[in-house]
């Protein structure tokens, strides 16, 4: 099965849409469990949340890896899991086959196309967060929560935080995201 996550309903099909490879693409996973991340954009939420306007694609968030095959979220800054997916619902879309598929050489288990994809299978997911703490209950998630996170973990947390307001002031979304969120690391 190859599974996407939106938090768009009622879609009968799946269309290619520009993401980070800045090539239309629909992205899939063949492990539904994976896909889960995608339920919410916490640079978005946060956005809507405080009212601000932002025209275009946001910025994507991702703070996840994976190590011997399964997934791994980090969370980056206190309760940011629930931060992101908490009251979030959305839908995972699947199918059996997807046409021209091309496997991603550096996100395990992730697919792509650029044709369009028929929905074979439609669940709705009441709350996100809820569906995260299940798969990792089931093993099938790893959480490394902040508190948990090691010195060398959080001094590249650091790091990399500063780095990305450095180079990214042409991204107001993701500029007041990062303030937001990390207002130990920036001013």
């Amino acid at each position: 099965m190859f599974y996407h996550a939106t938090q768009v309903g009622n879609l009968h099909k799946l269309i290619p849409h520009v993401s980070n490879h800045n090539i239309p693409f629909v992205y899939f996973s063949s492990k539904r469990e994976n896909v889960l991340v995608y339920l919410s954009n916490a640079i978005e939420k946060h956005c809507k949340e405080i009212g601000l306007h932002h025209e275009g694609p946001y910025k994507k968030w991702g703070s996840y890896g994976f190590q011997n095959g399964i997934i791994n979220l980090d969370e980056y800054y206190p309760n940011a899991l629930s931060d992101t997916y908490k009251g979030v619902s959305g839908y995972i879309y699947s199918t059996k086959t997807v046409e021209f598929a091309e496997e991603l050489p550096d996100i395990p288990f992730a697919f792509t196309t650029t044709s369009e994809v028929m929905i074979e299978n439609c669940e709705f997911i009441e709350d996100a967060y809820k569906e995260i703490l299940l798969a990792e209950s089931k093993g099938e998630i790893i959480i490394n929560r902040y508190e948990d996170l090691s010195p060398k973990k959080l001094d590249w947390i650091h790091t990399n935080i500063k780095n990305e307001y450095k180079n990214n002031q042409d991204r107001l979304d993701y500029c007041s995201f990062l303030k937001a969120k990390f207002p130990t690391i920036l001013p």
